[in-house]
């Protein structure tokens, strides 16, 4: 019986060794560090592998670096000789950006590929850090994989956008106070990340379309009451519209702050109060507008029994992406609560540049 982990497995152990600061190896030839969790004893070591070693990040970073991306999406920049951990955490970092613009000039790489180098911007979003690494070409990558204990993984599966299949854990009565009639479901990806939830209100007819909601993570709106979103009062408005119909599910996806997770999302508030709005705040990070995957929705109501919903938002793009995955969407049932003065300019700008109907 063979007990090595599969690439599923791999990828994981790949993501919580980035997260520890601790070097990953790709079989197309690279050891790349995470810039977030990288130690000045690390970066050292790296450096006395000889070779050019580049930081590699997101077109949106380099834009605000005033870096070109000749690679389109990615941009390698060269590390100077005297670079220093602090150096690499500046570049990676936008907290310092409007204390210290001046960051160059930067030379990024033009000639070869970069394949390797999405493959490591890719590796650290779905470890929910910063989109910056370390990269570094070697040789042999297997032997030294091997030599230094670190895992290693295909650079190809590092970029593979397949959603990872998702299996129904358990489920149990959950009397709520929008209704007694309550049920909560739990779903785990294969591939190790984060559960989602299904809370199921009374009992939804599977040959008919279901009051739905997509309603990513927010812990601090959730939670916390917080003013800056809407999310909390979505959650509880969803809620309640199912409980006063009787039935409904609610998709309770953990893709906090669109998906860059809630470390980064809080460095996105932080430039949102230097007066960037929110979408800014998130490229300047070197994320997208939207890094959240509905189609793990989509595939949870599947698995739910449902093909048909009357979905709860005010985002177009959730209704194409459910559509996209053969959920068919027979209509928008508009979701406009919790605005208030502190999320007034959030709320526009999500009309204004992500589409949102409100």
């Amino acid at each position: 019986m063979d007990f090595s982990p599969d690439i599923t497995e791999r990828l994981a152990r790949a993501r919580a060794d980035l997260r520890m600061g601790v070097p990953i190896v790709l079989d197309g030839g690279a050891v790349i560090l995470a810039a977030e969790t990288l130690t000045g004893a690390r970066l050292a070591a790296l450096r006395a592998l000889g070779g050019d070693p580049v930081l590699a990040v997101t077109s949106w970073r380099a834009q605000t670096l005033k870096a070109r991306a000749y690679d389109g999406d990615v941009a390698r920049i060269l590390l100077p000789g005297d670079a220093s951990l602090a150096w690499v955490q500046s570049i990676a970092d936008p907290a310092d950006d409007l204390r210290a613009p001046m960051k160059g000039p930067l030379q990024t790489q033009r000639e070869g590929g970069a394949d390797l180098h999405r493959a490591a911007i890719a590796l650290t979003k779905a470890a929910r850090l910063m989109p910056a690494a370390i990269v570094l070409p070697i040789p042999d990558p297997a032997n030294f994989a091997q030599t230094h204990n670190l895992t290693l993984v295909p650079a190809d599966a590092a970029i593979d956008d397949a959603l990872s299949p998702l299996d129904p854990i358990i489920s149990a009565r959950l009397p709520l106070s929008v209704s007694e009639a309550g049920r909560l479901h739990i779903f785990r990806p294969d591939d190790g990340a984060e559960e989602h939830y299904a809370v199921e209100i009374g009992k939804p007819d599977r040959s008919t379309p279901v009051l739905s909601r997509l309603h990513s993570a927010c812990f601090t709106g959730d939670l916390l009451g917080s003013l800056k979103c809407d999310c909390g009062p979505q959650l509880r408005g969803a809620l309640a519209q199912m409980g006063a119909e009787g039935a409904g599910v609610l998709l309770y996806l953990n893709q906090e702050g669109r998906g860059i997770g809630l470390a980064n999302k809080m460095r996105a508030y932080s430039l949102q109060d230097q007066g960037f709005d929110t979408v800014e705040a998130n490229h300047r990070l070197g994320f997208e507008d939207d890094e959240r995957d509905f189609r793990i929705g989509a595939e949870i109501l599947k698995r739910m029994g449902f093909s048909e919903t009357r979905l709860l938002t005010n985002n177009p793009a959730k209704v194409a992406r459910m559509e996209s995955c053969g959920i068919a969407v027979v209509e928008r049932v508009p979701l406009k609560v919790g605005e208030n003065v502190h999320n007034h300019d959030y709320l526009a700008t999500k009309a204004a540049k992500s589409g949102h109907l409100l």
